[in-house]
């Protein structure tokens, strides 16, 4: 077998669900616990998504969504923002082309209504650059929270119904799903959090209805591949009925 055949193969033997949403959490309690600044977690945080988004398509996984900054993150010490958004600066210039020649479409959800100008057309440049792109689907959450996202479709859906455009009976969760930030991707399979924190902290809630859930011990900066296989094979243990009495096949 030759070397470009060996992640096909792979991918077809360990049958990965198809979408994966992870939380990635405890950069900071990585650095904390070495006597490190926060900031070097977090930049240890960008080289595991490296590695996450490199494994992600090689073992079969089709959509990636990474929970990279919160609405809620605003909140953190100035200069720990102003070290992120750098973080996200230097990811998109140096990552990008990158991404790009592997075939991995970025997506952004969240909201971009008064991000700084350079944020913004970052994001857009992500976005534009690898519209085409045809393999793995890498989701950014940022700036994003999941009651923010569902009460912008409920404005929205809101909106064509005083416009007329939509009955009052026409309001259904199909049609506030269209209203989301991504409707054209399935919801999750699994959502996997890092650092062994138990909870979703605002992250897609209305689309986790139905997903696995998993939680590691292990630190964000320390998630590699064997961390991702391991929730995969423990996702794949799962029986998930969708609320009925037989569990449904595949992911």
């Amino acid at each position: 077998m030759s070397e470009a055949d060996k992640p096909q193969a792979a991918s077809a033997a360990f049958a990965a669900p198809r979408h994966v949403a992870i939380i990635m959490d405890g950069n900071g309690r990585w650095a904390a616990a070495r006597g490190l600044p926060r900031v070097e977690g977090h930049r240890r945080g960008v080289e595991a998504l490296r590695r996450t988004i490199r494994a992600a398509g090689e073992i079969g996984i089709q959509i990636i969504t990474i929970f990279s900054f919160s609405a809620e993150n605003w909140s953190r010490p100035a200069s720990e923002v102003g070290e992120l958004m750098g973080l996200l600066r230097r990811f998109i210039r140096n990552d990008l082309a990158e991404l790009h020649k592997s075939n991995v479409r970025v997506r952004i959800i969240g909201e971009r209504e008064g991000l700084e100008p350079d944020i913004d057309r970052l994001l857009t440049e992500a976005e534009e650059l690898t519209r085409n792109n045809t393999g793995l689907v890498l989701v950014v959450a940022f700036n994003y929270g999941a009651r923010q996202e569902i009460t912008r479709a409920a404005r929205r859906m809101a909106e064509q119904v005083a416009a007329g455009r939509m009955k009052p009976t026409e309001v259904t969760m199909e049609a506030l799903s269209a209203f989301l930030d991504a409707p054209d991707l399935p919801d999750p399979d699994l959502i996997i959090r890092t650092s062994g924190e138990q909870r979703l902290s605002n992250f897609l809630l209305w689309q986790s209805a139905y997903s696995e859930l998993v939680f590691v011990p292990t630190n964000w900066p320390d998630f590699d591949r064997a961390t991702l296989e391991s929730a995969i094979g423990e996702f794949r243990q799962r029986e998930r009925r969708f609320g009925g009495l037989v569990a449904k096949t595949g992911s």
